[in-house]
């Protein structure tokens, strides 16, 4: 018998704990109902994701080159705002939870950001060539929760200074571990680091491919964005409106910029094995740096660059894709139908997630015994197949149950 879950997924898809107190002001959002929105939004990622890791390259060109390039960094900032998203779910929506449930609901933020970067550092040790994302969500959830009782209009205010001083913090930070040795002192000191084999707390703050200083603002995006009424069909389109804005002051911006500043494009291309710097402003194929990082940098626009140009472009991206799901799954019950095995996806994402990882270390990646679109649509395929049959008959997702399971401690806190 199919389950219809009452409460939408929430910290990578688990369900929103029951047994919340609420403050006595009267809730003007609903919000009891789960999002099947959010959860397709949330299925997109994880498909984003896999085209990154086992896609063809967006080299191919054509319109699948174009969408291959549009997963790349974009998908993982859209797992991190609807991350935000989850993180007010569990802490209270639309009205912070307070006194014991208060309490409880941060007890729970903080196990499950344990057990995610436990989690992330495992699936690291695997040695495959991904850039695992959970230990860096695992330690932003620490980051943002003490902001988890501001409004939206609060929010906002916060996220965007994020977006426009965080980077060149990271920039100061990173240039100073080039010239500096004291990022070795910590790592050296750092049990985590010892732990993990890897650079620990320096890599998950600075040094990682999702920096914690420069991915925090897209959670801290997430939460504003739960904090509205999107049942309301005005309130989607702002948001609409304002992800379009931001997207065309992020590109565009960096685009302007890397065009009006000279010998920016050369400078880039000389410090990064990539291409020209044509399509810095938007595109990973910029490449990485190999070196110090040049001033020029912080112009780019590229998903991964941790550039405020970068930051405000994907946040864009990932506002009008929540408001485009919100609203489709709102106003037409056929395409919900039709996107029903996405959104079950959406549902058990952190099983989704993990074990394409397994898989990709099962078979490899770079040995390609199937073209990689073929390997991409298998990959799709099997996880929509087996999310829709759990989802059936399952409010949580194997890995979501595990996590759910971990914070019943927390029930004790009074």
């Amino acid at each position: 018998m199919t389950y219809n879950a009452p409460s939408t997924a929430a910290s990578l898809s688990p369900a929103l704990a029951p047994g919340k107190d609420r403050s006595p002001a009267v809730s003007r959002t609903p919000s009891t109902g789960r999002l099947i929105g959010i959860d397709l939004a949330r299925g997109l990622a994880v498909f984003g994701m896999y085209a990154a890791h086992v896609g063809p390259d967006p080299t191919v060109g054509g319109p699948l080159g174009f969408a291959l390039e549009l997963a790349r960094g974009r998908s993982s900032a859209l797992f991190a705002l609807l991350a935000g998203f989850s993180l007010v779910l569990i802490t209270g929506r639309p009205d912070p939870c307070t006194g014991c449930a208060g309490r409880q609901a941060v007890a729970r933020i903080v196990i499950r950001s344990v057990v995610l970067i436990a989690l992330g550092f495992a699936l690291t040790a695997l040695d495959t060539d991904i850039d695992v994302i959970l230990a860096f969500y695992g330690l932003i959830f620490l980051a943002v929760l003490p902001l988890y009782r501001l409004r939206a209009r609060t929010l906002v205010i916060v996220a965007a200074a994020g977006a426009l001083v965080m980077p060149q913090l990271l920039y100061v930070i990173r240039q100073s571990i080039d010239k500096g040795d004291w990022a070795d002192a910590v790592i050296g000191w750092d049990p985590l680091a010892r732990i993990s084999d890897t650079d620990g707390i320096v890599e998950l703050l600075f040094t990682g491919e999702y920096p914690v200083l420069t991915w925090m603002p897209f959670m801290i995006a997430g939460m504003a964005v739960a904090r509205l009424d999107l049942t309301r069909r005005g309130i989607r389109a702002r948001l609409a409106l304002a992800g379009g804005g931001l997207a065309v002051l992020g590109y565009g911006g960096s685009w302007l910029a890397l065009s009006l500043v000279p010998n920016a494009r050369t400078t880039i291309a000389a410090a990064t094995d990539g291409d020209s710097g044509a399509s810095a402003w938007w595109s990973d194929t910029v490449g990485y740096l190999t070196d110090h990082t040049p001033a020029a940098w912080l112009l780019v626009g590229a998903p991964h660059s941790q550039t405020t140009f970068s930051i405000l472009g994907n946040t864009g991206v990932a506002l009008v894709v929540v408001a485009a799901c919100v609203a489709a799954t709102d106003r037409l019950s056929r395409l919900t139908r039709m996107v029903a095995p996405v959104s079950a996806v959406g549902m058990i994402s952190l099983t989704a997630y993990v074990l394409h990882i397994l898989v990709i270390r099962a078979v490899g990646m770079k040995e390609e015994t199937v073209p990689a679109l073929i390997a991409l649509l298998a990959f799709m395929a099997t996880a929509m197949l087996l999310a829709s049959l759990w989802t059936r008959h399952f409010r949580r997702g194997p890995l979501e149950y595990l996590l759910h399971t971990t914070t019943q401690v927390t029930r004790h806190i009074k």
